[in-house]
């Protein structure tokens, strides 16, 4: 407990003096993370629905992440709605791959550690496998959902007379930058999570298709890809969200504010009547 303290106060420290307000911020929206998910699982544990939590504690895990952290800004809101429409798509693909694949429940690895317990725990397995992939993607998507929108904000700024096309465009060069990174960044996560119990299939001697056969590997394997999924599909919508949001934001700028004189300025103004009588008052103004 004392390392992890320790640890923590490190992460914090290094967090403040790095990223400075940022930095503090992200270190409050993770401890609040951490307890939105504990609450979660607590729910799920007395048998309310896991994937109405799921989803309920997705949306908020989103909403801190982005606009605790960043504020209230349009590239925020562009990686909010992005992410939101990708887990909604996403449902609906995971739900098909959850109940079609039959991965739920525990795997023979597993049952040597719970041997000694009940099973028989009120619980749908299919919706806490559903549960589990969404949670698995969700940091995933967030992450190259505000990577993307900051970047295209940064080249609006730059280049305000840019049109929606040109801008959905340096979205979609841009994204395919981090998506090689962010994919490998999945696979290495699943890697180094499992490394022990890869170790254990090869000291048992496992075969290669005994390993790929199994229900923890294809379970994950499963997870991977949704999560691949998940960030390649975010790309193309917040690069459209973001573009259209920037520029009707611009667009809608315009329009609300034209230029007008001071009303003390205008009522000094000739009309068009005495400008014709006083031709030189337009000169004296």
């Amino acid at each position: 407990m004392n390392v992890i303290v320790v640890l923590a106060v490190i992460l914090f420290l290094l967090m403040k003096i790095i990223g400075k307000e940022k930095g503090t911020k992200s270190f409050l929206s993770l401890l609040i993370n951490f307890f939105i998910i504990y609450v979660a699982i607590i729910l799920i544990a007395h048998n309310v629905n896991s994937i109405v939590v799921t989803i309920l504690a997705c949306i908020l895990i989103s909403y801190v992440s982005l606009f605790y952290i960043n504020g209230k800004h349009p590239k925020t809101t562009a990686a909010f709605l992005s992410t939101l429409l990708t887990l909604v798509i996403l449902f609906f693909f995971i739900y098909i791959i959850g109940s079609a694949t039959r991965i739920q429940g525990f795997s023979e690895e597993e049952f040597e550690e719970i041997s000694l317990y009940s099973l028989f725990i009120g619980t749908n397995f299919t919706k806490i496998v559903i549960s589990t992939i969404i949670m698995s993607l969700i940091g995933a998507i967030i992450d190259t959902a505000i990577s993307i929108s900051s970047s295209m904000n940064e080249v609006y700024l730059h280049n305000p007379s840019i049109s929606k096309r040109e801008l959905y465009q340096s979205g979609l060069n841009i994204a395919r930058d981090i998506l090689g990174t962010t994919t490998n960044t999945l696979y290495f996560a699943f890697i180094g999570g499992y490394m022990a119990l890869i170790l254990w299939m090869k000291d048992l001697h496992y075969s290669l298709g005994t390993i790929i056969n199994s229900k923890v590997f294809c379970s994950e394997i499963i997870s991977i890809l949704c999560s691949s999924l998940g960030v390649i599909l975010i790309i193309p919508i917040t690069a459209g969200i973001n573009s259209y949001i920037l520029l009707t934001r611009k667009q809608n700028l315009e329009g609300d504010i034209p230029f007008k004189l001071p009303q003390e300025i205008n009522d000094k103004l000739p009309s068009e009547d005495t400008d014709k009588a006083n031709p030189d008052k337009i000169s004296i103004l």
